[in-house]
């Protein structure tokens, strides 16, 4: 009879101290862990859409208004202001 060759045992020099006394988690601890790293990630996405909102709306409206007078470079209404008056037609003051 031919002996059965035995396993060579465990050699201890592959893993730390350490490694050896680490517990592995559980699935109920991988699921909470899961479930934390997936709200953080939607609150960091949404705070850069909010963000990202803010500056394209800053962007789009930035500081434009609308004045209801007459251009600087329009000349010609003071000059026909000038010539209304230069009629020889009496002007008329209330005060």
């Amino acid at each position: 009879m031919e002996a059965v060759p035995t396993p060579p045992p465990p050699r201890d020099d592959l893993t730390t101290h350490f490694m050896k006394n680490m517990a592995t988690p559980s699935y109920q601890e991988d699921l909470n862990m899961a479930i934390i790293g997936g709200v953080i990630a939607v609150v960091f996405i949404t705070l850069f859409s909010v963000v990202a909102l803010i500056v394209v709306y800053l962007y789009k409206n930035k500081g434009s208004y609308h004045t209801y007078e007459r251009p600087d470079a329009d000349l010609n209404g003071s000059v026909e202001m000038e010539e209304l008056s230069s009629k020889g037609e009496k002007e008329e003051y209330f005060i």
